[in-house]
């Protein structure tokens, strides 16, 4: 059973979005900028759309804190949408304008979107019904939540840093980026790419692709440092820590695909060149020469740098529309156009580390329990001495 749990709700033209963060200890002191810096970096990159001039995100605590401590009872978050004056005829929970709403009625679904699949389960005849929540707008509240997740893991030495490793076939071939190379890389660049020389290539395809109504994507590695032997387990399906990463981080909007490690390089050739060789040295104690795996082999951390890298699809709201249907008419017709951005790589990398914290946090729970932050570091000396012990313990 998970010890963390996150629930958000909010819709992308709402009042705004709610997280809730259950399972943090008691004890723990809140940097609110630290999460105002993260949800700025969400908004950042070249190629978004215009609601990023729109939204200046912020949040406010509800409940769960108590003079910027936590408690160990839920922590309620709330981001308003400056956006929603814009929208409150037709998005407002309780009272709208019928004639507004019927005009800003989605009917004409696009392609590789929720619109059409969440359309037939929910049946809803406005197919705003569902984009409006299966817009990528909920991620703010996400990575809101994982940067409280963030503050937990760096009280024992837990980093996270992440980058655009390719963009369009920009880059797609170049080796996987480690922990040394996120550090170097420039978080304020227009597009946050790991490797710098790529950049201008990559600006330059950003800007034909948005003269010609097209989108695209590309994919983001993430690096978590100084991450503990022993998240995870082996022993059943659901508690291997790779498939619990891999689904948090597939869960960003448009990622198609997750990496752990240099998993596509390794399965394409011999075993002998697909893990990491180990080594014990007395002052240092179990080592690696190299990182194949990506920090984590049975489903458990190895005590090296965990290794993610996410494949995110094209946007699939393209200015110039896809083929599909009108649903009234059911006659052939474009799909609509929701304002939307030409890539959004960049924010990406950003959700994707606030997944990665999360699940992180979450093991490091599991493995040391603990209702309040001191019971957790009590339980992390303890756990330390009896692994520098092992296996003479």
């Amino acid at each position: 059973m998970r010890r963390l749990q996150l629930t958000t709700a909010g819709e992308s033209h709402g009042p705004g979005l709610t997280a809730v963060l259950c399972g943090m200890p008691a004890g723990l002191q809140i940097d609110r900028a630290a999460i105002r810096h993260e949800l700025r970096r969400r908004q950042h990159g070249y190629g978004r759309g215009r609601r990023m001039q729109i939204e200046r995100d912020d949040i406010e605590f509800k409940g769960g804190l108590r003079g910027g401590e936590t408690l160990g009872s839920p922590i309620s978050i709330w981001i308003p949408n400056r956006d929603f004056e814009n929208w409150k005829d037709v998005m407002h929970p309780l009272e709208i304008d019928a004639d507004t709403a019927e005009q800003r009625r989605l009917r004409s679904p696009r392609p590789g979107h929720a619109d059409l699949a969440g359309g037939l389960k929910f049946a809803r005849r406005d197919l705003r019904d569902v984009l409006e929540r299966a817009s990528a707008r909920e991620t703010a509240a996400r990575v809101a939540a994982g940067a409280i997740a963030r503050q937990l893991l760096a009280r024992f030495g837990v980093e996270i840093a992440s980058g655009v490793r390719s963009l369009g076939p920009v880059g797609l071939d170049l080796p996987t980026p480690d922990w040394n190379q996120l550090s170097a890389m420039n978080d304020e660049s227009p597009l946050r790419a790991i490797f710098p020389e790529l950049e201008e290539q990559m600006l330059e395809l950003v800007d034909k692709a948005k003269q010609e109504g097209e989108t695209l994507g590309g994919s983001v590695t993430v690096v978590a440092h100084n991450v503990p032997v022993g998240l995870g387990s082996h022993v059943q399906w659901n508690e291997k820590l790779d498939g619990r990463i891999a689904q948090a981080v597939m869960s960003v909007p448009a990622v198609k695909a997750v990496e752990i490690g240099s998993a596509l390089k390794a399965s394409s050739g011999f075993g002998s060149h697909a893990h990491d060789p180990i080594a014990f040295d007395e002052e240092v104690g179990w080592q690696r020469s190299s990182n194949r795996a990506g920090g984590t082999e049975g489903g458990i951390t190895n005590g090296q740098d965990v290794v993610v890298t996410a494949y995110m699809k094209p946007i699939s709201t393209l200015a110039k529309g896809l083929p599909s249907v009108d649903i009234d008419t059911l006659e052939e017709r474009l799909s609509q156009y929701e304002r939307s951005d030409v890539t959004a790589l960049p924010a990406a990398g950003v959700i994707a580390e606030a997944m990665l914290a999360l699940v992180l946090t979450d093991a490091l729970l599991e493995k040391l329990g603990g209702d309040s932050l001191a019971e957790m570091e009590a339980h992390w000396e303890a756990t330390k001495r009896l692994q520098r012990a092992w296996p003479s313990s």
